[in-house]
Order: C-alpha cells, then structure tokens, then sequence
C-alpha cells in the first residue's frame, strides 16, 4: 500500500480511467449534504487566491482544502489502453469532483474563457483519438446505475432530459449555476466600482488554480496483497453514511470474482432494485431511523438463521452464513435469487398491505401495533422459497395477530417478542412449511411464563371489561380492535363491505360528561364515571370527528332541546348525532338498544360485550382456526 497527497492535476492529468466496480452503491451525495459545502470551500479558497494577487509568498500560505481519501487498485495493463485503476473506496467523492470540474469547464467555456475551460477539459476527458466514443474517454467510469446520466451530462450535446431527476445531473446543474452565478457577481457584494470583467477575469483564473491544484485528496494505491474488502469496511467513516447493504453488496461482488462466476450481469439481475430510492429511505425502527434494506436484511438474516441479529451485527452476519451458499457459482446465484424473491415479497407487502390475511396482519401487528419483531417469522411464512399452503398461512397468523392484541388490551409485556420469534423459527425445518399454522398456534398455546402466554377467553372477559382503554392503549390499537368488532357485525348481516382505516375513536358519554350528564353524583362515583368512561364500552367509531359542542351533548333529543335550543344541530341529542354521523353496525346497535338513556351499567354490560366479540374475533388458545 502506498498513500500520497494528489490534487486533481496529479490525479487526472495523465491518460488515465478509475473504475468503480459494478458492486459499488450508486451516487448519493446530495446538495445539502456534500455539494453545497464543498462548493463554499472552494470558493473561499478561490477568494483568497484573488486576495493574494500575485504575491507568491502569500499565495503560498493559502494551503489547500482536503477531500478526503481513494482507494484504488491499479489493474492488468494493457497496450494502447489507458491506465487503469479500480477504485475500492472513495467512488462518491471521485464522481463529484468529475462533475464539479465538468461544470466549471462548460461555464468557463461559455464566459469564453477558452484557456482556462481548455485546462479543465484535460481533467475530464482523454483527448485521444483511439479512446473518442468509447468509455476510455472519461477519466471516471461510474457503476453500471450511474453510468449512463454521467457520460450524458460528462458529454456536450446529449439530451438530459432522459436523467433530469438523477442525482449526478442535479449536481451538475447545482455546480453550473453556483460557478455561474459567482464569477458572474451576479449575487455578492462584490466593489460596485469595480469592472465587471475584471472581476470575472480574477474570478476565472482563481477558480481554475483551486481546481487543478488547491484541492487535495489522500491518494491509496494498494498492493496485490492488500485486503480491499477490509480497506472498505474501515475507510467508511466520510461522506454519505455507509449502509451495512453496501458492506454486504461489496462482500457478494468480491466473493462472486473469486469464485469465478459471471458477476458482470450480477447487478442487473440480483441487485438492481436494491439500488432504488425506496430501499435506501429511512423508516422509523422504534426510536431510530433505518433504512428500509437494512432492516429487511436484518430480519431476513434472522429468519435465515433462526437466531436473533442485532443492528451492528448484520454485515458479519451475512458473510458468516452466506460463505458457504457463495462458494461456487451455481450456489451462489441460487443463494441471491432466493434473497431477490423475498426482497420483492417484503416490498410489495410494505407497499401494498391488501385485504389478504397476509396484509390485514401487515396493517394491524406491524404497522398500528408496531410490533416489527414479528417480522422474521411473518417473512418466513409468506415466503415464495417455502410455499407454505394458504390454510396454514392463514392459521399462523391468526393465530399470532391473536395473540399480540390479547396481550396489548391486557397490557401484558411485550419485550419478549424478538426471541418468542426466534424459538418459533428455532422449530421450524425443510418440512414446517406444511404444518407452520399447527406449530405456531401449538407453540404459544402452551407458553406459561407471563412474558409470552397467550391469554385465553376467561382472562379477557375477566379483566378487559374494567381496564382503561383510552389514554393507555394509542388510538390507532384501539381502532384496529373496534374495527374488527365491526367487520365481525357487518359479517352477521351478510355484509360484504370493507370499512377503511380513517374512522376516528369516539366517546359515547362524553369526558366533560359533567356539563350535562350529571345525575348528581358523589364524589366517589364521580370519580368511578371518570375512569369507566374511558373503558372499551363506552368507546365507538365514528366516521367524522364530532366537534365538543355536539360530542359533549346530552343522550336524547328531549334533554338537548334544553341543553342546546340553537345554534348548529339544535335540538339533537349524542344518539342522534351518532346515527347522523355515523353508519357503522355497531352504532346502530347502541342507538338501537339505548333509546332512553345511556348509563354506567349499559357501560359495564357493553364492555362485557365487545370483549366477547374479541374473543370471537381473534381466537384464543386451542381454539385458534
């Protein structure tokens, strides 16, 4: 390994080509991030180069703006060819810099000053005839997702509309118009009196000497016997951060070059829709952001290996189970595509969760309940390479969905989940898949620690009826539960219909019951109404908010019509504003039941009522379908 200091002119001048491998992540920098403060270093080197003037000993003292660090591997040279390197580390920072060159040269250009744009073109493209019209012409040869946006907008006259929203054209963009603007003093405080093109001049010539020799990277050449995979890991700490998935891509790619596979197609066939926006998107993982393949890898991995795997730990992770299944081509393809099949299974699940048992368990237990430890186990059971009959798939999940709304409307602990997942997978081998929905609901039928029983009919009734809901339980849990009671009523009815997921919880004795739903209470039962009115009975959905004048109302029109004898909805009662503003099951059966008045007791008996309804929903133990 050899590392010297190399400004752009060293690193460029010759007829040269860095590669970046087709592994390699696609270009990410971005204008907020890396663009816009590179541009401002450069500028306030180039400022103080104009200051200066031509005094050789205060320009001497300027020094330089440090980029950062490449790594690069000099490849087989070949007659006639350029020299050819591959670059291991450092491929977002090299790009840039292409870019930023390319732009100033096309703005110099169109100032005509020719000379200085000349001098930058020479750091940009290999002039020679034999290398025009083919990739050898560039001094940087992007991966196989960046390569076509860079040889566009890297070329004079092709179209970019074709690429206008990728990320390497908006930084050309972003660097025209910076270096535009600047040297134009379109936008600064430059001395009024001052000639324009004097200015410009200065400006010119001030930004071409920053970019060919003010700029300074670290400059790694390694040796045959280097280790370029750890080099990779350990040279990541600048720039965009560094997702354990490109770690992993890197380590794939390396291991299909030593295994003498075919991995020129690796990437359009095996990775390409890694390299999409979405997977790259952070999510909300808990109390952290993650993006969405790291996470799917993460889960995966432990799916794979029926063993818990933590966040830092999912890059050796891969290399320690997937060294074996990349040990020869054939195995190693088979290996990638099994993972191809169930990124697009993940990714269609998270972007589409349908009516199916499969996406209602999505929306409810992952999304609502927020219980994504569930997910190694759900992936497992949806997954193409296991072809699980939908009967059993249908069993786990119920079975499962379950027991995570038991244990949530119990407030049973749910910090067990991760390694109640692991045990489950830790049970399933090549022939589960037949049987997967009997051993999940067998599994937790027979749990006894408090951490993972799946609690049964009698607990429910039991407990449930005199628990506060609202305000222990989120809104979106709760709205999951009330749903199901609903689509379980409209099922009585014979009614085929799907309610969506914007009704909102609503309280049928109001909280403010005080302002007209006092009966002259003591202080003792006062203070009982106040806590059972926000348990399960006295909860309902409504398909529009209602507004506190009217939520806050008395139950029938007689007592309104005193209450409320103008203004909006004068004279309705809260059973009527239910009916009005709502056309759910459920609600027709209160107003239907409760003509007269709506009581504490007609509370208590209706919290009783829906647990059952629960139950009946979501099965208990040994009863589960």
């Amino acid at each position: 390994m050899k590392a010297d200091a190399w400004a752009p002119k060293a690193l460029f001048d010759s007829a040269v080509q860095y590669e970046i491998p087709v592994f390699q992540r696609p270009y990410v920098w971005s204008e907020e991030d890396q663009w816009s403060p590179l541009w401002r270093d450069v500028q306030r080197l180039a400022d103080k180069v104009i200051a200066a003037g031509e005094s050789a000993d205060t320009l001497a003292t300027i020094g330089v703006h440090f980029l950062g660090a490449i790594v690069f591997k000099a490849k087989a040279p070949i007659t006639g060819d350029v020299t050819r390197y591959e670059v291991i580390d450092g491929q977002q920072r090299t790009t840039t810099l292409q870019v930023m060159l390319d732009a100033a040269q096309k703005v110099l250009t169109e100032l005509k000053f020719d000379d200085h744009g000349e001098a930058l073109s020479e750091l940009t493209c290999n002039r020679a005839k034999r290398f025009q019209g083919k990739p050898a012409q560039y001094k940087v040869w992007p991966s196989r997702s960046d390569r076509d946006a860079f040889a566009a907008v890297m070329s004079e006259d092709t179209d970019l509309a074709p690429f206008a929203e990728h990320r390497i054209i908006e930084a050309s963009r972003f660097f025209q118009d910076e270096i535009r603007t600047w040297i134009s003093g379109a936008s600064d405080d430059a001395d009024a009196d001052a000639d324009a093109d004097v200015i410009a001049a200065q400006r010119a010539e001030a930004l071409t000497d920053v970019l060919q020799s003010r700029l300074c990277l670290v400059a790694i050449n390694l040796s045959g016997h280097d280790d370029d995979q750890l080099i990779f890991e350990t040279l990541n700490d600048r720039g965009a951060p560094l997702l354990k998935a490109d770690l992993i891509k890197n380590w794939i790619f390396q291991q299909g070059e030593k295994i003498g596979a075919e991995t020129d197609n690796w990437p359009d066939r095996f990775w390409s829709d890694f390299d999409d926006d979405w997977w790259r998107e952070e999510t909300s993982q808990g109390r952290h952001m993650r993006s969405r393949i790291d996470t799917f890898l993460q889960y995966w991995l432990t799916m794979r290996t029926r063993d818990e795997v933590l966040t830092d730990d999912v890059f050796r992770k891969f290399t320690e189970y997937a060294a074996d299944r990349m040990s020869a081509s054939d195995r190693a393809e088979a290996f990638l595509a099994e993972l191809l099949r169930d990124a697009e299974k993940f990714r269609l699940m998270a972007e589409n969760p349908d009516g199916s048992e499969v996406g209602r368990f999505y929306f409810r237990v992952v999304q609502e309940f927020e219980l994504a430890a569930t997910m190694p186990l759900l992936m497992w059971i949806i997954s193409d390479n296991h072809k699980v009959p939908e009967p059993q798939v249908r069993q786990a999940l119920s079975a499962l969905e379950s027991w995570v709304i038991r244990r949530t409307l119990l407030r049973r602990t749910m910090k067990d989940v991760n390694k109640t997942m692991v045990s489950i997978l830790g049970m399933l081998d090549e022939n589960a898949s037949e049987a997967i929905g009997t051993i999940v609901a067998g599994f937790l039928a027979v749990q006894r620690s408090e951490a993972r029983r799946w609690p049964t009919d009698d607990e429910m009734v039991a407990e449930v009826p005199n628990l506060r809901m609202y305000g222990n339980i989120r809104q979106g849990r709760l709205r999951v539960v009330l749903e199901g009671v609903e689509h379980q009523l409209r099922t009585e009815y014979n009614e085929d219909v799907q309610i969506g997921h914007t009704l909102q919880i609503e309280h049928v004795m109001p909280r403010q019951w005080r302002t007209h739903w006092d009966i002259g209470l003591d202080e003792s039962e006062a203070a009982d109404r106040d806590r059972l009115i926000n348990t399960l009975g006295n909860l309902t959905l409504v398909t529009q908010k209602l507004n506190g004048s009217l939520s806050h109302r008395p139950w029938t029109q007689e007592e309104a019509a005193v209450a409320a004898p103008t203004g909006k909805e004068a004279g309705r009662g809260k059973r009527s504003l239910l009916g009005k503003y709502s056309v759910l099951r459920m609600n027709k059966q209160l107003i239907d039941e409760h003509h007269e008045q709506w009581t504490d007791d007609d509370i208590r008996s209706r919290s009783v009522d829906l647990t059952k309804r629960i139950c009946a929903v979501w099965a208990g133990p040994y009863a589960a379908p």
